[in-house]
């Protein structure tokens, strides 16, 4: 019998684009589900928030080390029985399957939203280094999920608590 990935899942990463609700949605689901909650973007190196801040997208290099502090926090929860939600942009194949490579059972929660909504978002957001400039250069690098990557697509653009019931509705009916 195949595990279903959404229940067995032990560590959830919430991803899209600046703007789409990553820290948001991840808060509430963790907090609805009893887990913890990291913060992706707490764990960029200095220098990576300096050149976002400045208007400068970071390339696929300057990510890893981010994708690695990331993925430490998730092996490092899931080692010690803890479940996780994470909010990381993911935005690659190939940022999605450098996570898995510290824990394989993670599922994607894809918020998707348009250019628009996420550029006037990332615009009306105080105190956070991402300028609304970058929006474009986010969906430029972002790959959607695809059907063997054990990932959800939801609509960015719905209320948060409406996301999260959904999604923990999900994991209720698949234990």
């Amino acid at each position: 019998m195949q595990r279903d990935p959404v229940r067995s899942a032990p560590a959830v990463v919430v991803m899209g684009v600046a703007g789409c609700g990553k820290s948001a949605v991840g808060e509430a689901l963790a907090a609805a589900l009893g887990v913890i909650f990291v913060e992706g973007d707490r764990l960029h190196p200095p220098e990576n928030v300096a050149r976002m801040a400045r208007g400068e997208p970071l390339t696929d290099a300057l990510r890893e080390g981010w994708l690695d502090a990331i993925g430490r926090r998730i092996a490092g929860s899931v080692g010690d029985g803890q479940g996780l939600v994470a909010a990381c942009s993911a935005l690659k194949r190939s940022y999605r399957e450098r996570l898995r490579g510290f824990c394989q059972d993670i599922v994607f929660l894809y918020l998707e939203i348009d250019p628009a909504t996420a550029k006037q978002r990332v615009g009306s957001r105080q105190g956070h280094f991402m300028p609304a400039s970058l929006v474009d250069s986010q969906f430029a690098t972002l790959e959607a999920p695809a059907a063997d990557e054990h990932a959800l697509t939801l609509d960015a653009t719905r209320p948060i608590a409406d996301i999260v019931g959904d999604v923990v509705s999900l994991f209720e009916t698949n234990s």
